[in-house]
Order: structure tokens, then sequence, then C-alpha cells
């Protein structure tokens, strides 16, 4: 089955475009969580996180902060939460890359925030040793 965010971005499937580059697409949320929740994505297919390019990434994060300033200035929207899920874990349900940008107004009802689970004692504490591992990795990936 085709992806469906390719076929938006090839303009074979309708959607609610509200801007677009050579590089990237971003329309409104078929099943919106607020009003103008929108939807970044790059043309280009990437499954996700683990994928996409760092130039694609870079285009998409630009994106956001124009849609955002935009919805500002013009909704006077004052904050929006920017989300993704990459893997079916994280409850990713369309496998290309995108980013929500979900324009919040105060008392609107949302909770999109995290409930900690430590503060519950549920999360296991953290190795030092894998910690060490980890800061060594993400040094060499500078």
């Amino acid at each position: 089955m085709p992806c469906p965010f390719c076929m938006i971005a090839k303009h074979k499937l309708p959607a609610t475009v509200i801007y677009e580059n050579k590089a990237v697409i971003a329309f409104l949320d078929k099943n919106p969580v607020s009003q103008y929740h929108t939807l970044i994505v790059p043309k280009t297919h990437y499954k996700d996180i683990y994928e996409i390019d760092n130039d694609s990434l870079k285009d998409i994060s630009v994106t956001a902060k124009k849609i955002a300033s935009a919805y500002k200035k013009t909704l006077k929207i004052k904050a929006v939460n920017l989300l993704n899920a990459s893997g079916k874990a994280a409850q990713q349900s369309v496998f290309h890359f995108h980013l929500h940008l979900v324009p919040r107004r105060e008392n609107d009802g949302l909770d999109l925030w995290f409930e900690s689970k430590s503060r519950a004692g549920k999360t296991p504490g953290m190795d030092p040793i894998v910690l060490d591992k980890l800061k060594a990795e993400l040094k060499n990936k500078q």
C-alpha cells in the first residue's frame, strides 16, 4: 500500500495544504486534537527519526518555526506543542517521518504531557556504566 504522506506530497491525495516548498509540505491533520493541528512532512520518504537525513530534519524544524510564528501573528496562538512518534512502540501510526504542530490556547482542556513513572517508583534506575557509554557515543556523533 502506498504511503499516504507521499501521496499527499505528490498531490495525489487531498489535504488542506497550508505551506509547501521544494523539500517540505505542511497540511492540517484530518483528525486534529486542536484547531489548526498541522502535520509537517518531508517530501522525500523517511520512515522515522532514524532514517531522516539532517538537512531534511532541519527543513522540518525551520518550517515548524515559520508556521508557529504565522499562527502566533495571524491566529493569536501563543503556544504550541511539537510532537513526533518514531517507531511502533512510540505509537507512530503513519510510517513516514512527520512532526505534529499542535496549537494551544489557555485552558483548552488538552493534556498532552507525560505522566512521570519515576514519581510512582516504576522506572528502573539508570546504570552509570551504560550512561558513560551513551555519553561517549553522543560525543563521537558531534
